[in-house]
């Protein structure tokens, strides 16, 4: 059976359609633990593993040695920062932004010689761990297949980075689309905005309509769960793939 559960509702750290200028809250990814079969898959750990961990045990019995499978939407940072909690699971990412992020990575661990020695407060230990974590997920994420499990198919939607890529869960009453960054939140579906910033933007855009054309309901990437407003009386979809 086919199960999805929100562990962390994620945030712009400025949201421009409420009218943010500057950052005003920490950003963070859309957490997702997505059950089917004896696969147990979380999409975007984003949160680090120290505040990921309890909001887990709070939304799910499932624990981290659990996981089976992790799944990351693109190669953005602020998509793994939590990875390290899931070092049991098998880390997967669609092949267009696993192969930067791996030759990126390559580059970070050639040019950095952190002394951690002479990390002496949070923020420079915070550094080299997020150094370290980038460097081990470029490392370890592999090309993403078609299904990661039965009823979880790999749903690709570039634009944003090259290889943005959501998952698209079939149940019998709907058609569910874990979006990552190809639509951020509530405001940006309802307006047709796309997030900046944005490699492609005519990608991004056409990546956008075909989100709206198959889903009824998305997971969207710096928010909660929501229908599509092109379906069924929950609203009006207007200014399809516009910026920001």
């Amino acid at each position: 059976m086919l199960h999805f559960r929100i562990i962390s509702i994620g945030a712009l750290g400025a949201h421009p359609l409420w009218g943010e200028k500057v950052a005003t809250r920490e950003g963070h990814s859309t957490t997702t633990l997505i059950e089917s079969g004896d696969r147990k898959i979380i999409v975007d750990p984003s949160l680090p593993p120290n505040i990921l961990l309890p909001r887990m045990q709070s939304r799910t019995s499932v624990t981290p040695d659990q996981i089976t499978d992790v799944f990351l939407t693109s190669k953005s940072p602020a998509q793994f920062r939590g990875i390290t909690l899931f070092p049991k699971a098998s880390w997967w990412m669609a092949a267009a932004d696993r192969e930067r992020l791996a030759a990126v990575s390559e580059e970070v661990e050639r040019l950095s010689d952190v002394d951690e020695s002479q990390a002496g407060d949070a923020q420079a230990r915070g550094v080299i761990d997020f150094v370290k974590t980038s460097i081990e997920v470029g490392r370890r994420v592999k090309d993403a297949p078609d299904r990661l499990a039965d009823g979880v198919d790999l749903f690709p939607l570039p634009g944003v980075t090259p290889g943005t890529a959501g998952l698209l869960l079939s149940i019998p009453s709907s058609t569910i689309l874990v979006t990552g960054d190809a639509i951020v939140t509530e405001e940006h579906l309802g307006a047709g905005r796309i997030t900046t910033p944005c490699e492609d933007m005519k990608h991004a855009q056409e990546s956008f309509r075909e989100a709206i054309e198959i889903a009824d309901v998305f997971v969207l990437g710096r928010d909660n769960v929501v229908f599509n407003p092109m379906r069924g009386t929950f609203g009006r979809f207007m200014n399809a793939g516009t910026s920001e």
